[in-house]
């Protein structure tokens, strides 16, 4: 069976929703355009956007710790930088992610829907070419921003041993693809993905967390998805990080092959 891509995915706000597309294009060293761009930071949290560096996701409203962000759907128009948020289909918020007042409110926005669950004041927080990715820079790397992956195989395999339903969306992925037989991507460290032009080195498995546990529709945490993981394989892993070493578009459909 050929190998493929099935779906892309960014997260332009993160712990927000995701936003499919059907084609994008990747640059060195880069991860996709726009994605985790922006965040919700905690007051606590010592973000200098001039000299932008990586922090833990606990320093952001984040579904690992605040699951009812999935009941939220955005939108947003990158250009303008507005963002459009809706709950049950009805918008709730509209505003820019770049005007003080506006992100302002946007903060207090998120504070009142998670029910004091966090203190006040949030701030919303993005910098020039900075990504809010969860994964701590890796030594083996030549960048701290990655693109992710998921073998829609190796989630097949962790539905049949949990006896229900996965949405691919839990593990909020960059790319899934087809074809390749479960849990063979763990075997890809260090070799190179070819997807269309453009070319990607693996450099690390992913470790999964509570946030996995959030169903996206419910907003409930009704799988315990790394006990399962651990329990059935013997590991907390889904998907692996890459680095893009040769830019090019890709798309949904595009053959992905591996080389050594």
């Amino acid at each position: 069976m050929a190998t493929s891509v099935e779906a892309i995915y960014r997260y332009p706000v993160k712990g927000l929703s995701p936003e499919p597309l059907q084609r994008v294009a990747l640059s060195i060293g880069d991860c996709l355009p726009h994605d985790r761009q922006y965040a919700i930071a905690l007051p606590s949290t010592r973000f200098d956007p001039a000299e932008p560096k990586w922090v833990p996701k606990s320093c952001f409203v984040m579904l690992m710790r605040d699951e009812a962000l999935a009941r939220l759907s955005t939108q947003l128009d990158h250009e303008r930088a507005e963002i459009a948020i809706s709950e049950g289909g009805k918008e709730v918020f509209r505003g820019s992610l770049r005007d003080p007042e506006s992100s302002g409110r946007l903060g207090e926005f998120i504070a009142d829907f998670l029910g004091g669950k966090v203190e006040r004041p949030l701030r919303v927080v993005e910098a020039s070419g900075h990504a809010f990715a969860d994964a701590r820079p890796k030594p083996n790397a030549t960048t701290d921003k990655y693109v992710s992956l998921i073998n829609l195989a190796s989630i097949a395999a962790l539905e049949q041993v949990m006896s229900a339903t996965i949405d691919p969306l839990r593990f909020r992925a960059n790319l899934y693809f087809s074809g390749p037989s479960a849990w063979s991507e763990q075997d890809w460290m260090e070799s190179t993905l070819r997807i269309g032009p453009a070319r990607l080195r693996v450099i690390a498995n992913i470790t999964r967390c509570a946030a996995t546990q959030v169903n996206r529709v419910t907003a409930e945490r009704d799988l315990d998805i790394p006990a399962a993981l651990q329990r059935h394989f013997g590991h907390n892993l889904m998907g692996v990080y890459a680095e893009v070493v040769t830019p090019g578009e890709i798309a949904v459909h595009d053959e992905l092959s591996v080389a050594s």
